[in-house]
């Protein structure tokens, strides 16, 4: 396991303080607050930690309420909403300066056989065929080296690879709000642990989601400043088993903005072929005035 990878597991991990009361350290991102992923792996993590180990979660559904400040412990309180005989439902809410910044609602399931069907793996070239964050960012004059410093360094613990060029990596003209990203973490975990591979996918599905905003107007992000933004709400299920430290292809696309505010949806596939998770967050996307 790379270093990187035991820092993040080692943030996503949360100090309880009272019954159903955690808290989580903070770091910045590559924007200077929390990154949203953070949180809702955290809320996720201190959800779980009331839940039986033969449940794993099935779904969430969150609200971005506040910027998380990165110099501050973020405090997490689980309401019980129900323990059935099948599914298990957890509410979180995070809190910073005694406010809230983020919600989340979660539920899990004991597993059952059931109906099964899918939509079909897209198309995509093998992820040992594209180039490393480090590789690809390091083509980018454009960038400036604090940009391509603190995204390397938001994202050392994660294996991410584009299929197309990013949003920040070619824009001026508008493109397909389509694109394709394979992930894993930097890393190999021990165990069989739903949970943690959970955790970490929600953790790694909220670093690229609205890049098909951007790809359909042309613009490159915050990395370039020619749009300001943050997530509004997230959005996951959870359908079949997966390792987060095997190749998963992260299939998103954008069907609307409006607004100010963009949405992205996404499924994401094992490298076999299996639809693991469908994903969906909206969020804030601006043009800055002075454009």
């Amino acid at each position: 396991m790379s270093q990187a990878l035991q820092d993040l597991l080692d943030l996503l991990d949360l100090e309880r303080i009272e019954e159903d009361i955690f808290r989580g350290r903070s770091r910045s991102a590559v924007v200077p607050r929390v990154f949203g992923g953070q949180v809702a792996a955290q809320a996720l993590v201190a959800a779980g930690r009331t839940v039986p180990a033969d449940r794993p979660v099935h779904s969430l559904h969150a609200y971005f309420l506040r910027p998380g400040d990165p110099g501050a412990p973020i405090v997490y309180t689980v309401d019980r909403i129900r323990d059935g005989r099948s599914f298990t439902t957890r509410r979180v809410v995070a809190v910073q300066h005694g406010k809230p910044v983020f919600h989340l609602s979660a539920s899990f399931q004991t597993y059952e056989d059931g109906l099964e069907h899918q939509a079909p793996m897209p198309a995509a070239p093998d992820p040992a065929t594209l180039p490393t964050s480090p590789e690809r960012l390091g083509g980018y004059g454009h960038l400036a080296p604090e940009v391509v410093e603190r995204f390397l360094k938001a994202r050392e613990a994660v294996d991410l690879r584009y299929v197309d060029e990013p949003p920040y990596g070619r824009y001026g003209e508008p493109r397909e709000p389509h694109s394709q990203v394979w992930f894993r973490v930097n890393g190999k975990l021990d165990g069989d642990d739903p949970s943690r591979h959970a955790v970490l996918a929600a953790y790694v599905s909220d670093m690229t989601l609205l890049d098909p905003v951007l790809l359909a107007h042309g613009r490159g992000g915050w990395a370039v400043g020619d749009v300001v933004g943050a997530s509004l709400d997230h959005a996951m299920w959870f359908h079949r088993p997966f390792r987060v430290d095997e190749w998963l292809l992260y299939d998103q696309e954008s069907p609307s903005a409006s607004g100010g505010r963009g949405l992205g949806q996404a499924r994401i596939y094992t490298q076999d072929g299996r639809l693991a998770i469908t994903v969906i967050q909206e969020g804030v996307v601006r043009v800055p005035r002075q454009l």
